[in-house]
C-alpha cells in the first residue's frame, strides 16, 4: 500500500477552491487537521462561533490554541476511532461536536471536527424549564385555593375551573369548560353571570348568584386587560356564603356582617398585594406577612424581631402603608445609633435653652412629628432603662413633655418596634422593662433569616435582576450553576447581603450572562464530604446543616455564655438553644 501523508489534504488550503466554498457554506463549524495535528481548514462558521480569524488559525498546530482538547484529537489521529455527540463548553460557546478520522488508502491522514453552537438553545431550554416550573406552581396554587376560581376568556367561554369551585357549587368542570356563559345561563345552570356583567361594564363586579341545587354563592369577577385595552380574561372568585349565613346568625344586624365580610376581602387583597411587593414564596414568610396584614388593620403595637438585614424596616413601613394611618407621617429612629445624651431630645424634643447646644427656637421630637401616624423605633433593645420609663408613659398616658418644659402635649401615635436582640433574656438580667415589653409586643412577629427560607432566594434574585435591567436597559441573567451557588450560601447578612452581592455581580460582570467565575471567592468553594451524598459529596441540605452545626460548636467554644455566642452568630439565644438541641450539642 502506498504511503499516505497529510499532503492529500493540501487542496483545502486554497481559500478560493470549490471544496473550500462548500465547506464555508456550512452553518456548522468545520475544522480539519492533517496527520501531524496542524489546522488545514477552519471554515467561516467556526470563525463566527469561536470569534477567531481563519487566516490566523490555519497553519497552527491545534494544541497551540486548544491544548485542553488536543488529547482527544490526537487519539483519533492515532487510532482512527471517531468521537460522536460530545458536548463541550468553552468561554466563547457551548458546542456539540462530532470528530471523525479522514482515511485514505486505509491510512489516517487527518481528522475532521464538525460542531454546532448550542448556547442559544441552552438558554431557551433554561427559560422553558423556568416557564414550565412557573406553570406548575401557578396550577398548584390555582387548585389549592380554598376559594372557587372560574376563568373565562374575552368571549365569555369557560377556559378553567378549580377543584374548590366544583366542591362549592357541585358543578363538574367537564360540563363547564368550553361552554359560553350565555349558553350556561340559557340552560338554567346560572340565573345570572358575573362574567357577562364584567364584559358589559368593563370593571370588577360582585353579586350573589343562585345555582342548581338551591345554593347561593358570593362571586366577584375581575377583568384582565391585554396591551390593546381589550378584556382578555375574566377571573371570578367564588365563596360559599354558608359561612356568611353563620355569621349573620351570630351578629345582630346585616350591617355588621357586611363590614366584617368586606374587611375579609380587604385583607385578602392586601395580603396578595404584599406577597407580590415583597417577593415572598416560603411558607415562613407568608405566615409573617399574614400576621402583618392582620396587625395593620388596628393600632395595636407590633414588635418585629429577627437578625440584621432581614427586612424589619421594610416590613414596618409596609404595615404603616396598609394601615388607616397611611396618609399620616411615618417617623423612624434607630435607638442604637444616637448618642445616649441625645436620645431624649430626639424622641421628645426640647424647648429653647433646654441644654447646651439646643436649637434657639426649640425643636419637636420624633414622637411629636409622628402625631396621627406611626412611630418606628428600630433596635429598641438598645434603649436605656430611663428612656424605657418615659416611653412607657407615652404609651399609657398618650402624653409627654419636651425636654426643659412642663407643658403636657397630647399625642396620637401607633408604635412599631424592632430588635435583633432577645428582649426576654434581657428582662431576666434587668436590662429591659417587663411592663414595656408586654406593651410593645402585643403582636410579636419574628422574621426568619434568609438561610431558613431559601425558597425566597430565587424570587428575590429574579425581582432584583428585573428591576436592574429595567433601570439600566440591561439584559443581565444568571446561569443555573450560579443560581444554585447563591441558593446554597448561608447569608449572615440576610436579604441585605444578597442584594449587595447581586448588585456587585450586575455591575462588575462584563457579559450579560453571569457565570461562576464572576462570583465572589466565598461562593466558589464547594463543601467536601462523603456523608449523605453521592460520589463523595453532600447534598445541599446536609451541607448547610454541617456548616451550621460547626459554626454553633465554634461559637460556644469561644464565648463564655450562650448569650454572647448567640450574639456573635447574629441569632437569638432561644434560637441557639433550639438548634443546639437539634444537633445534640451541649
Amino acid at each position: 500500500m502506498d504511503s499516505v501523508t497529510g499532503g492529500e489534504l493540501a487542496f483545502l488550503a486554497d481559500p478560493k477552491g470549490s471544496m473550500a466554498a462548500v465547506i464555508n457554506a456550512s452553518h456548522n463549524g468545520i475544522m480539519i487537521l492533517d496527520r501531524q495535528g496542524t489546522v488545514v481548514c477552519f471554515n467561516t462558521s467556526a470563525s463566527r462561533i469561536f470569534n477567531e480569524k481563519s487566516d490566523i488559525i490555519v497553519g497552527q498546530h491545534f494544541s497551540s490554541f486548544r491544548p485542553e482538547s488536543w488529547p482527544d484529537l490526537q487519539r483519533i489521529l492515532e487510532t482512527g476511532q471517531a468521537q460522536l455527540g460530545q458536548k463541550l463548553s468553552f468561554p466563547e460557546a457551548t458546542i456539540i461536536v462530532n470528530r471523525s478520522p479522514i482515511i485514505i488508502n486505509g491510512q489516517v491522514v487527518g481528522a475532521m471536527s464538525v460542531f454546532q453552537d448550542i448556547s442559544e438553545y441552552e438558554s431557551i431550554i433554561s427559560k422553558l424549564q423556568g416557564y414550565q416550573s412557573l406553570h406548575r406552581e401557578l396550577k398548584a396554587i390555582f387548585d389549592s385555593s380554598e376559594d372557587g376560581l372560574y376563568i373565562a376568556d374575552g368571549n365569555a367561554t369557560t377556559v378553567r375551573v378549580n377543584s374548590a369551585y366544583e366542591r362549592i357549587t357541585g358543578l363538574s368542570r367537564e360540563n363547564l369548560i368550553g361552554k359560553t356563559l350565555n349558553t350556561l345561563v340559557a340552560d338554567g345552570v346560572f340565573d345570572y353571570s358575573v362574567t357577562l356583567a364584567v364584559l358589559q361594564n368593563r370593571k370588577q363586579c360582585s353579586m350573589l348568584q343562585s345555582i342548581k341545587g338551591g345554593k347561593q354563592i358570593m362571586v366577584t369577577g375581575t377583568p384582565v386587560f391585554n396591551e390593546d385595552g381589550e378584556i382578555e380574561l375574566i377571573v371570578t372568585n367564588v365563596r360559599d356564603i354558608t359561612e356568611l349565613n353563620h355569621l349573620r346568625a351570630e351578629l345582630e344586624d346585616s350591617r355588621q356582617l357586611s363590614s366584617r365580610y368586606y374587611q375579609s376581602i380587604l385583607e385578602q387583597e392586601e395580603l396578595g398585594q404584599m406577597l407580590r411587593n415583597m417577593v415572598v414564596k416560603s411558607k415562613e414568610m407568608i405566615h409573617v406577612i399574614h400576621r402583618s396584614v392582620k396587625a395593620a388593620g388596628s393600632d395595636i403595637s407590633v414588635l418585629l424581631s429577627g437578625e440584621s438585614g432581614t427586612g424589619k424596616t421594610m416590613l414596618a413601613r409596609t404595615i404603616h402603608q396598609m394601615s388607616n394611618r397611611r396618609d399620616r407621617p411615618f417617623a423612624k429612629i434607630n435607638c442604637g445609633t444616637i448618642p445616649e445624651s441625645l436620645v431624649e431630645s430626639e424622641l421628645f424634643g426640647h424647648v429653647k435653652g433646654a441644654f447646651t447646644g439646643a436649637h434657639e427656637e426649640g425643636k419637636a421630637g420624633l414622637i411629636e412629628a409622628a402625631h396621627g401616624g406611626t412611630l418606628f423605633l428600630d433596635e429598641i433593645g438598645e434603649l436605656k432603662l430611663d428612656m424605657q420609663v418615659k416611653l412607657l408613659e407615652v404609651i399609657e398616658e398618650k402624653t409627654f413633655n419636651r425636654v426643659g418644659s412642663s407643658k403636657i402635649i397630647a399625642v396620637d401615635v401607633r408604635i412599631i418596634t424592632a430588635t435583633h436582640r432577645d428582649l426576654q433574656e434581657m428582662m431576666k438580667h434587668n436590662q429591659f422593662r417587663e411592663d414595656l415589653f408586654y406593651r410593645l409586643s402585643v403582636v410579636p412577629i419574628d422574621i426568619p433569616p434568609l438561610r431558613e427560607r431559601r425558597e425566597d432566594i430565587p424570587s428575590l434574585i429574579y425581582k432584583f435582576l428585573e428591576d436592574y435591567n429595567q433601570r439600566h436597559n440591561a439584559r443581565k441573567r444568571l446561569t443555573p450553576a450560579v443560581l444554585n451557588r447563591l441558593r446554597g450560601f448561608s447569608y449572615p447578612g440576610n436579604v441585605r447581603q444578597l442584594l449587595n452581592i447581586l448588585e456587585q455581580l450586575a455591575v462588575m460582570s462584563d457579559r450579560d450572562t453571569i457565570e461562576i467565575e464572576d462570583l465572589p471567592q466565598e461562593f466558589k468553594a464547594t463543601p467536601q464530604s462523603n456523608q449523605g451524598g453521592s460520589k463523595g459529596t453532600l447534598n445541599l441540605k446536609k451541607s448547610l446543616e454541617c456548616l451550621e452545626k460547626q459554626m454553633i460548636e465554634d461559637a460556644l467554644e469561644h464565648h463564655p455564655t450562650e448569650i454572647s455566642a448567640a450574639r456573635a452568630l447574629g441569632i437569638h439565644a432561644t434560637t441557639l438553644w433550639r438548634k443546639a438541641s437539634k444537633y445534640g450539642i451541649k
